[in-house]
């Protein structure tokens, strides 16, 4: 039988993070976990949100979705310690791969000049085999991009003359809901608080309707528990981790 490949700690020789979705609730799925014991030892997150998820709730008008989801995001962000919240107001649902996109991530990343820069999954499926769609894939592949944008002088002139000195100090990109993920956290303190952030986004949850959502604390629990086993048995939440 073929050993199950083990899953490597992610590293933690690193102060500054910027976490940057496509939507609200993009990283309560496993990834705010991690987030809560990174901001417990004292390390910075920010998150940096590319749409309101206006689109995300068929029941609601955009507007007042993008209202309640806005708050919902911010009691989410409360509960793993994360007090830097932005949002860049792209359209939700229909975002789409291009310059525009990536001199605005580009922008943020000279901005808050991160080592870690997390984001989430932009391959065709997840980790458990479901289908991806087209805002996390296109949010995914300009973040990769923008994090080089960043650190060259030549693309994007006009963030220099805005006085955005160019940033080449991001390590690595860790991509949340991976299925080639390698590496893990170690979520058994705060696995508690990453539900916490999930389940603030009641509303949207609710929307959703009955399924796997219905229980953050048992979906969530669930995906910890089956890491368990590649992680040295402790409850996991995993990244692909791409150095650059």
């Amino acid at each position: 039988m073929t050993d199950v490949q083990q899953l490597s700690p992610m590293p933690d020789d690193w102060e500054r993070a910027l976490a940057i979705v496509a939507h609200p609730d993009d990283m309560e799925y496993g990834a705010s976990s991690a987030v809560a014991g990174w901001t417990d030892a004292g390390k910075s997150v920010a998150y940096l949100l590319v749409t309101r998820g206006e689109a995300g709730i068929d029941t609601i008008e955009p507007e007042e979705s993008a209202r309640l989801r806005v708050a919902e995001q911010r009691v989410a962000c409360d509960a793993v310690g994360v007090t830097e919240l932005e949002f860049l107001d792209h359209p939700d649902g229909v975002l789409t791969y291009g310059l525009p996109l990536r001199r605005d991530l580009a922008a943020a990343i000279r901005r808050h000049r991160p080592e870690l820069v997390i984001t989430l999954n932009h391959r065709e499926s997840f980790a458990g085999g479901g289908l991806n769609m087209a805002d996390h894939r296109v949010v995914g592949e300009a973040v990769i991009d923008a994090v080089r944008d960043a650190g060259n002088r030549w693309v994007f002139t006009e963030l220099f003359d805005e006085g955005l000195e160019p940033w080449s100090g991001v390590r690595w990109v860790a991509v949340s809901g991976s299925p080639l993920a390698g590496h893990a956290v170690d979520i058994t303190a705060t696995l508690d608080r990453g539900i916490a952030s999930l389940a603030a986004h009641h509303e949207y949850l609710a929307a959703l309707g009955p399924g796997p959502m219905s229980d953050p604390a048992g979906f969530l629990r669930t995906i910890a528990e089956n890491n368990a086993p590649r992680f040295g048995g402790r409850l996991a939440t995993t990244f692909e981790l791409l150095p650059m």
